[in-house]
């Protein structure tokens, strides 16, 4: 197109010498995977650590945000550098369970059923849009993630240590958008919200993605893989001695207990949910490079982890009181250990 600029990705910065430190080493991963994901998807750093976050303790993550936010690009982004099989599921109204889990075929030649296996077989799984098929077919993932197997014709099928769900979901006020079950909400460590970016970066996006070659051609972008599954296993075996202090562990327990003494919830969040919480915390201060949790990492975590836990009562929804107002008056009221 004459007079257009052709897409000129960010020069690939070399990558640093790796620390000796293992938990230096976790930190160096954790920056550099953050750099690299901003060459393509701008303005969501927050996001991308609490997903590599989410990886590290074999969690699942749900994103929400209006349609054309970079939301398939960013995990998309992420299992090319991580190494990771990546397979894509759209939901849609008219998805069925055996789209999702596989199917049994019969074979005339060995006159056998065979279990052709379905999409959810991978090592990181993107489920777009998963609040616009039912409520059946959403449930067809939770015992693979839950169990990490699939339960089919009498035997079960093994998914793998590194399995991961990125789930996204549009808001509930889109049309044809349906509510999460509240046993698959659970099933989710984070639920991290995208928004759109601010003007500034809105304005870099346009000029990279405007131009015959766009930003979200990963391989034009030069974006190579940062590590392996045997790094990302050695990276949760690191995170297994991160120390809890009793301190830190009776922070994160009164921000839990008080979500159940809150007016404006009618439900407040479980014993699983601390136990995640505090699991996550252990990893975020890996990726920091420490080897022991302090409170502000239970306080950047509580939100991402319990707002898709927690209920409100009709009075706060007549209000506007949204969950996340209510998690930061609850964070704010709890006396930090010192």
């Amino acid at each position: 197109m004459a007079g257009q600029t052709p897409f000129q990705p960010e020069p690939v910065q070399p990558q640093a010498a790796r620390p000796a430190d293992p938990l230096a080493q976790m930190a160096h991963f954790a920056d550099h995977l953050e750099n690299a994901i901003a060459r393509v998807v701008k303005g969501q750093a927050h996001v991308v650590r609490h997903m590599l976050v989410s990886l590290l303790v074999q969690g699942h993550v749900l994103l929400e945000g209006n349609p054309g936010t970079a939301k398939t690009l960013l995990v998309r982004t992420l299992g090319r550098l991580c190494s990771l099989d990546f397979k894509r599921i759209q939901f849609t109204p008219d998805l069925m369970p055996s789209d999702i889990t596989g199917t049994s075929i019969f074979r005339p030649t060995s006159a056998e059923f065979e279990f052709r296996k379905g999409p959810v077989f991978t090592q990181l799984l993107l489920a777009d849009e998963i609040n616009r098929a039912p409520a059946r077919t959403q449930a067809a993932l939770l015992q693979s993630m839950q169990e990490r197997i699939v339960s089919a014709d009498g035997a079960d099928y093994n998914l793998g240590d590194v399995f991961c769900v990125v789930a996204t979901q549009n808001p509930l006020e889109s049309e044809g958008t349906y509510p999460l079950p509240e046993a698959q909400l659970d099933r989710f460590l984070f639920k991290l919200m995208v928004d759109f970016p601010d003007q500034t970066t809105e304005l870099e996006i346009f000029k990279q993605h405007g131009a015959p070659k766009s930003g979200d051609d990963l391989e034009a972008a030069g974006l190579q893989p940062l590590f392996g599954l045997d790094e990302i296993r050695a990276m949760r075996q690191r995170v297994y001695g991160v120390e809890v202090r009793p301190d830190i562990a009776g922070y994160a327990l009164a921000i839990i207990r008080h979500t159940r003494e809150h007016p404006f919830l009618r439900a407040g969040a479980s014993t699983r949910a601390g136990v995640m919480l505090l699991r996550a915390a252990r990893a975020a201060a890996a990726t920091y490079g420490r080897g022991f949790v302090i409170p502000d990492d239970v306080r950047e975590l509580a939100v991402p982890a319990l707002r898709h836990r927690l209920y409100r009562t009709a009075a706060a929804e007549l209000e506007g009181v949204s969950t996340d107002s209510i998690l930061e008056d609850i964070i704010s009221r709890v006396p930090v250990p010192r």
